[in-house]
C-alpha cells in the first residue's frame, strides 16, 4: 500500500459518494479526476495480479479509495469457504488499501459448481449461526471490515420463520460484522412481498451500516420488480434514501449502473442528486 492509499484510506469520510467501476467508465477516469469519494469494484474481475485490469486499477487506486465488491462468496452455501479465493481477496484488498470488502447474503456455490448468480436461502432462525460462523470468519481472515449485502427477492421459502431484516440482521450481529445495505434491493423485495420498505429501516442497526446502494430496476409487465441495475434510481428508492439517512445517516453512498451506462456527467449528476435529497447540496 503505498503512502497516498494510506491516507486516503484513513479520510473516507461518512458522506462518500461512489461510483460501481465499469469498463465503460475506465478512458473517462484515467483522462480525468472528477469529484468523487470512492469507487467499488467487482472483485472477481480483479483477482489475477498480472491481469491488465488489475494493473489499470492499481493506477486508478492512487487517486480513488476502491472497495472491492465480491459476488462469489457462497456465503450461505454448504461448500466450505474457498480459502484460496479468499487469500486472492485479502491480497486485493492489501494492495489496494481498501477500507472495507463487501459480499451478499446469499450461495452461488453447490459441489463445487459456480452457478454465477446471487441465490437465495430461507430467512430461517436455524440458519444464523452458520451463516455468522462463516462471515466472522471471513472477517478475522481479511483483517478488515467486513460488509454483508441483502439481495433483492422474487420467492418465499415455506422453511422462512423471520422476516427478512431480523434475519438479515441477527446474521450480522453475531458475526460482529457489517451492513451493505442496498435499498433498491429493499424497495423490490417489499414490492413483490407486499411489506412496507420503511419498517425494513426502522429495524436497522446503523451503526453497522458501512455503505449504502443505489441503484434502478424493471417493472415488469405483471408488476414484478426485478433489480437490474440499467436504469436510473427510481422517484420511489430516492424517498427511501431520504428516509434513510434521516433514520441512520450519514453514511457513504454508491450508485451501481451495470448496463446502459449512461455517459460519466449524468452519473455524477445522480450523485449530486442523492446530495439534494439528503438536504447537503
Amino acid at each position: 500500500m503505498t503512502e497516498t492509499q494510506q491516507s486516503r484510506t484513513a479520510s473516507l469520510k461518512q458522506t462518500a459518494l461512489g461510483l460501481g467501476l465499469r469498463p465503460e467508465l475506465y478512458a473517462e477516469l484515467e483522462r480525468a479526476t472528477p469529484e468523487l469519494d470512492f469507487l467499488e469494484v467487482i472483485t472477481e474481475n480483479f483477482l489475477d495480479p498480472q491481469s491488465v485490469a488489475r494493473q489499470r486499477l492499481r493506477c486508478i487506486s492512487e487517486r480513488y479509495s476502491i472497495v472491492p465488491h465480491g459476488v462469489s462468496l457462497n456465503l450461505l452455501g454448504t461448500d466450505a469457504l474457498a480459502l484460496d479465493y479468499l487469500h486472492a481477496v485479502k491480497d486485493l484488498a492489501e494492495e489496494l488499501g481498501a477500507p472495507y470488502v463487501t459480499d451478499h447474503l446469499c450461495w452461488t456455490t453447490h459441489r463445487g459448481i459456480q452457478h454465477h448468480d446471487l441465490l437465495p436461502a430461507p430467512n430461517a432462525r436455524e440458519l444464523i449461526p452458520y451463516a455468522a460462523e462463516r462471515a466472522a470468519f471471513v472477517q478475522d481472515f481479511l483483517g478488515l471490515p467486513f460488509g454483508i449485502e441483502n439481495l433483492s427477492s422474487y420467492v418465499t421459502f415455506r422453511a422462512s420463520d423471520l422476516d427478512e431484516w431480523e434475519f438479515y440482521c441477527s446474521v450480522v450481529e453475531r458475526a460482529d460484522c457489517h451492513l451493505l445495505l442496498d435499498l433498491n434491493n429493499i424497495y423490490v423485495s417489499a414490492t413483490n412481498h407486499g411489506f412496507p420498505p420503511v419498517a425494513y429501516l426502522e429495524r436497522i442497526p446503523w451503526r453497522r451500516v458501512l455503505q449504502v446502494h443505489l441503484a434502478g430496476h424493471q417493472v415488469l409487465p405483471n408488476g414484478l420488480l426485478h433489480d437490474t441495475h440499467d436504469r436510473a434510481v427510481s422517484p420511489e428508492v430516492w424517498a427511501l434514501y431520504a428516509a434513510a439517512w434521516k433514520l441512520g445517516g450519514p453514511f457513504p453512498t454508491l450508485l451501481e449502473w451495470d448496463a446502459n451506462i449512461p455517459s460519466l456527467d449524468e452519473l455524477l449528476g445522480t450523485l449530486r442528486r442523492a446530495c439534494e435529497v439528503r438536504g447537503d447540496a
